[in-house]
């Protein structure tokens, strides 16, 4: 039986990592240590930024109107002695790959033997494996496109008019969106989707959940259709009046939803595995 993209699509390394993470022994005693490394660099209107997190830790991602990129990453390491949080700061962080209209911001650290062996062939192997967290906040060009990979975190992200490509295992997730268009996964969490006014410039939206709750709000006389499922277990509760069925014959229930709002136009897609989809208008502030 053929599995739905829903699953498929969520990275399994990242998987992978985080289980091994789990099983990692508990019965030690570790001190920590906090590290900042930042960046600063010139990045043309219409480039893609591509973004690996690390298996643990917060990507924020904010729009703004230079035409270069701002960094910053808080990395935390745990270690047994602080000879060896020294070796773990020497080979955690992220590292730049740099292209013509791309620049990608791959995390590094111990989850990644490959790396290790690359940087330090005599790696100590009693640090291989050892928990980390690498949180971001990057500032971008409004107008870029994004690709995000994620662990377990928050993410945020807000005031970028472009296409946004988002893979995330567990996540407390924001995204408010401007324009553009949006596909995104998400293993489990909760995720608030917020489209702000009526005439949105965005071209699409397909955001799924395997398992939590996914938060909608849209703004009045939104011109939408929308699209809303629940593929197995949980509800759809939805309390926004402009959501009319596309067709007198598929009355909305809570479980599906197919819907137009104003005059159509711009599809939005929200799916869930299992758990709860709320649809509601947008709070004024």
């Amino acid at each position: 039986m053929n599995k739905h993209p829903l699953f498929r699509s969520i990275p399994f390394a990242l998987l992978i990592s985080i289980c091994a993470f789990s099983a990692f022994g508990q019965t030690q005693t570790h001190i920590k240590r906090t590290i900042y490394k930042a960046d600063k660099f010139d990045f043309g209107v219409g480039g893609t930024l591509a973004v690996a997190g690390a298996p643990t830790g917060s990507i924020r991602v904010e729009g703004w109107d230079k035409n270069e990129i701002e960094l910053s990453a808080e990395i935390e390491l745990n270690a047994a002695t602080e000879a060896d949080l020294d070796t773990l700061a020497k080979v955690t962080g992220f590292t730049l790959e740099e292209s013509m209209g791309r620049t990608g911001v791959m995390s590094v650290g111990t989850h990644d033997k490959k790396y290790l062996k690359s940087v330090s062939k005599k790696f100590p192997k009693t640090l291989i494996g050892l928990p980390f967290r690498i949180d971001y906040v990057i500032k971008v060009p409004r107008y870029c496109d994004l690709q995000i990979d994620g662990g377990k975190g928050d993410l945020y992200i807000a005031g970028i008019e472009g296409t946004m490509k988002i893979n995330y295992l567990d996540a407390n997730a924001t995204l408010n969106l401007v324009g553009g268009g949006v596909f995104a996964t998400f293993g489990g969490g909760t995720v608030a989707v917020s489209v702000p006014t009526r005439g949105w410039r965005g071209r699409f939206a397909d955001i799924q959940l395997a398992a939590g709750t996914m938060n909608v709000s849209l703004p009045p006389s939104l011109n939408a259709e929308l699209d809303a499922s629940i593929l197995r277990t949980g509800r759809i509760d939805n309390t926004y009046a402009d959501l009319k069925p596309k067709s007198r014959k598929d009355p909305f229930s809570e479980k599906l939803i197919a819907a137009k709002s104003g005059t159509g136009g711009i599809p939005l897609k929200f799916t869930v595995g299992d758990g709860t989809l709320n649809i509601f208008q947008l709070k004024k502030e």
